[in-house]
């Protein structure tokens, strides 16, 4: 789906005069978030020694057992943080006065610098295996750590704690504010979407591919119209619904569709981050800025961000908060430790030492200047009131429990299969047990019921989308056990034969067929087609590889189960995104293989009794697996 150019979008910010470590080894990616579903590696634990020596001392700090306060002596210890654009002037304020006050650790001066690091660039590079020079990150959401977790080659990571919140809410200039009832209605998130949508506000987010924010607001709005909330712009009066009752429960297919709705209607009009997305209201109160179709009229956005933005441009129209009623989304900035078990005990306590300075009463008043509440939620009357919250929004209520991690996997999968493009390629077994019959199939043989499945799927597939085919046996093609029957390309692009790419995967599709006496090459072809789907990868969509198969491996001269895993992990990553999704069809298929295959790439995989149920389950492994940048 196009976009909208939306004006005044700009860059990563690199203000403050800090001393950046040297840059990461590679681009910073544009890839998936990965909650789509639980990670397979968890956030590693500090060894006894760091713990004892690092969170632990947390408490000895702040009881004054530790020597933080003894002279320099001439000695400094340095720590490179990396920290979200959105709070990194805040720490790089406490880390300017700790420098300024010769505030020290251990005896040796304490010389913190603070770099702006988004969410996105900084998960991709932990993913990757790289700290980048950092010694602590901090995100905006617990998320981003989850994410730079998933890849077997991450960084080991140890959160010691929250260092700030922000909740999340609707904000509108003052007339459509005005029109929508402000302060004295209240709204669910269901509500304020469908009153954006009766209203034609033209309303922003942030791109939930890359920002916390866009996806927590988005997953809110899901969840709430999932739940029945009404989306009606009438809203309710001191709590109370006008129009008599919440509305009824919606059916489930109804909710996908008002859903998908919002999507599309969020998709024409996204920046990168709250910065940018702020960026794109109008710039003063004249007729010719609040007119213009290009500037927003309400966004999604944090209550720090409507905070900087009400206490900065003083020509700009302020903005008023809505807080929706139903549930509480919080930003929370984690303050990470990273590859705690590199530090030695001087660096260890000197990251303990920068925290304990974040969380004193001096370090809490500096990030409420700039917006933040505490790291425990608590509402503040002036910061909150500043953001454009009154009474009777529920901006104090406390922060709901964030939303799980299938919630944010469907909403991503929504996302992508309602605004990404879709590159994905389809790898089917063609052993001679796809000839078996299908239990009730009516006499169908496994291949004839995958190829009416598989022809479903296409039809579900829009003209921009890229599909591609290939079958497998062993030694299908000479020494290889596989075939490339049909490239990946664009389905609405035009053949030499003046068809389509549509109708050329069509015919192919029908003419899959058994090989007889074939056996199954499963892991040469798994290894294979991975990495025909890494060299051919598209930038700015969903990737995937999806493999079909209904036995195990049985070519006695392929790479082995172990050697696959090792070189899909190697190969997996978050520059080149890529989930494997394993399809095991029938009682023979290896239900085992297939699991370990999927979940070596952060993909997944699937048991089906029935070839039918391919369809259903591939346009559901693409709603798990997510977005790929």
């Amino acid at each position: 789906m196009g976009r909208h150019s939306l004006p005044d979008r700009p860059g990563r910010s690199s203000a403050g005069g800090s001393a950046d470590p040297p840059p990461p080894g590679g681009p910073g990616p544009a890839g998936p978030l990965p909650w789509r579903r639980p990670s397979r590696r968890t956030v590693l634990v500090a060894t006894a020694v760091v713990l004892a020596l690092g969170a632990g001392t947390v408490g000895a700090a702040r009881s004054g057992m530790l020597p933080f306060d003894e002279p320099c002596e001439g000695n400094t210890v340095g720590l490179r943080v990396a920290a979200e654009p959105s709070v990194a002037p805040a720490l790089r304020a406490v880390a300017d006065r700790a420098r300024e006050d010769g505030t020290t650790s251990d005896g040796q001066c304490l010389d913190v610098r603070v770099s702006d690091r988004t969410g996105v660039e900084m998960a991709g590079t932990l993913g990757g295996g790289s700290a980048s020079g950092f010694d602590v990150w901090v995100p905006d959401s617990a998320l981003w750590v989850t994410r730079a977790t998933a890849y077997g080659k991450a960084v080991p990571l140890d959160t010691t704690g929250s260092v700030a919140s922000s909740p999340l809410g609707f904000a509108a200039l003052p007339d459509e504010a005005e029109k929508l009832g402000w302060p004295e209605r209240t709204y669910s998130w269901a509500e304020l979407a469908g009153a954006a949508q009766e209203g034609a506000l033209r309303v922003g987010s942030a791109d939930p591919t890359r920002s916390a924010s866009g996806l927590l607001a988005l997953a809110r709005i899901q969840q709430s119209t999932e739940s029945g909330g009404k989306p009606a712009a009438a809203g309710k009066k001191d709590g109370k619904d006008e129009k008599g009752g919440k509305g009824g429960t919606a059916g489930k297919g109804d909710a996908d569709v008002r859903a998908a709705a919002i999507v599309k209607l969020l998709s024409e009009r996204t920046a990168p981050g709250d910065p940018q997305v702020l960026a794109t209201l109008p710039r003063d109160a004249t007729g010719a800025e609040s007119g213009n179709p290009q500037r927003n009229q309400a966004l999604l956005l944090s209550e720090q961000a409507a905070y900087t933005h009400n206490t900065g441009r003083q020509d700009a129209p302020d903005l008023r908060l809505f807080s929706p009623d139903d549930s509480t989304a919080f930003l929370d900035y984690p303050y990470t430790v990273l590859d705690p078990d590199s530090h030695d005990n001087t660096r260890t306590r000197a990251v303990t030492r920068f925290q304990t300075l974040l969380g004193s009463e001096s370090g809490r008043r500096v990030l409420q200047r700039h917006g933040f509440r505490e790291g425990h939620g608590q509402a503040d009357d002036e910061l909150s009131h500043t953001a454009g919250s009154r009474d009777p929004q529920p901006y104090g209520e406390p922060p709901a429990d964030p939303p799980k991690s299938k919630d944010l996997s469907a909403v991503l999968g929504m996302w992508t299969i309602t605004v990404q493009s879709v590159r994905l390629t389809t790898v089917v077994d063609a052993s001679a047990s796809m000839s078996s019959p299908v239990p009730g199939g009516g006499g169908e043989s496994r291949m004839a019921v995958t190829k009416g499945s598989l022809l479903q799927a296409l039809a579900q597939f829009s003209d921009s989308d890229e599909i591609g085919l290939w079958d497998f046996a062993v030694r299908l093609k000479g020494k290889r056990d596989y075939r490339k029957l049909v490239p990946a390309a664009r389905l609405g692009e035009r053949t030499d034969d003046g068809g389509t790419q549509r109708d050329r995967l069509t015919a192919a599709i029908g003419g899959l067929e058994p090989i007889p006496g074939g056996a199954t090459g499963l892991y040469d072809t798994a290894l294979a087609a991975y990495r025909d789907a890494l060299d051919t990868y598209t930038k700015g969509g969903f990737n995937a590889l999806v493999i079909l198969t209904d036995g195990a491996n049985e070519d006695p001269g392929s790479v082995t189960r172990g050697e696959l895993v090792k070189e899909l992990r190697k190969l997996a990553g978050p520059e080149r995104p890529v989930p494997l999704i394993a399809i095991a069809v029938g009682p023979d298929a290896d239900e085992e293989a297939c699991r370990e295959i999927a979940e070596a790439t952060s993909g997944s995989s699937y048991r089906v009794d029935d070839p039918g149920q391919i369809r259903e389950v591939i346009l559901k492994a693409i709603m798990s697996a997510g977005h790929a940048g």
